[in-house]
């Protein structure tokens, strides 16, 4: 299996798609827009207090970053994460989880500000506006825990992971940060929510052209393999409680929902699973030979991600 390196290299500033750029635009746009008209924050960002009637602030927050290097950070990642992406989701999926992942995000903001305020009375959790694309972003690391899970990452030549750790090694930095740095968790909320969700679509929402059914049922995108293997034995009870109260099933109904007169529906099987996994890595390999054709140079199948 190919190395996908977070270092740098010429064949690595080609390729973004039209998508990810025009998305890039808005992010950039946006940011121009809070800064050369502060009070547009009022409108566009997340405020708790304000979001009834300004419902609107809900699809708009995701879109606003407030800060330089939000923006920055925004934008190479959408665009770096993006072209290994959409490609194999295709352009309507990719800005359909987009969409979905964003709104399901900053819903879960907003309850969770409100009811931080009921429980300490702490007006600033009503009138913080609260923007940026962090949630969608965590989420894409899911969607690369999804497609290529055993992938090997350099984390510029520091160390080297698996695709699939890197959610919950985001998810630890950035509460590990929020107790030194008081700005850090405002983004924290955002992180968590958006990992989950994007993996609550992934798993029961995502249609599956090659299957005709919904969702990644597999073992290795459990709930349970985002965290280390001697946690799973809590963690497996917790996830059934948040299992049945987002999809409305139980433990039982999961393990027979993919099943059809004792048979396993396509994509329910090890076999199935193992499939899409070489689909994403033969992506991943396409890809990488493009680009070396692109610049023609020698690449030897690394990529930044």
């Amino acid at each position: 299996m190919s190395t996908l390196a977070l270092s740098g290299g010429g064949n690595l500033l080609t390729g973004f798609t039209k998508l990810c750029k025009g998305l890039a635009v808005v992010l950039v746009g946006g940011h121009i827009v809070v800064q050369l008209f502060p009070p547009a924050v009022t409108y566009l960002a997340l405020i708790p207090a304000r979001t009834i009637p300004f419902a609107w602030n809900l699809l708009t927050a995701g879109y606003v970053e407030q800060t330089i290097y939000g923006v920055v950070v925004s934008v190479f990642a959408l665009l770096f994460i993006g072209k290994l992406l959409e490609p194999i989701w295709g352009p309507k999926e990719f800005v359909k989880f987009i969409f979905i992942v964003n709104l399901l995000t900053y819903i879960c903001v907003f309850i969770t500000a409100i009811a931080l305020y009921f429980a300490t009375r702490v007006e600033a959790y009503l009138y913080m506006p609260i923007s940026g694309f962090h949630g969608v972003l965590s989420g894409f690391l899911v969607g690369i825990k999804q497609i290529v899970p055993d992938q090997e990452l350099s984390l510029f030549g520091i160390a080297k992971v698996k695709a699939k750790w890197l959610p919950s090694i985001m998810i630890l930095l950035s509460v590990t940060a929020s107790f030194f740095l008081a700005e850090s968790a405002a983004y924290l909320p955002m992180l968590m929510f958006g990992t989950y969700m994007s993996w609550i679509y992934l798993r029961y929402m995502q249609r599956r052209p090659e299957t005709n059914f919904s969702g990644d049922p597999s073992d290795e995108f459990a709930f349970a393999t985002f965290f280390p293997e001697f946690l799973k034995p809590v963690i497996n009870p917790i996830s059934s409680i948040f299992h049945r109260m987002f999809c409305g099933r139980s433990e039982a109904n999961e393990a027979n929902g993919y099943v059809l007169g004792g048979t396993p529906l396509p994509g329910s099987d090890t076999f199935e699973a193992s499939r899409r996994r070489e689909r994403g890595a033969r992506a991943l390999e396409e890809r990488l030979a493009a680009a070396k054709g692109d610049d023609g140079s020698h690449v030897d199948a690394s990529e930044e991600v």
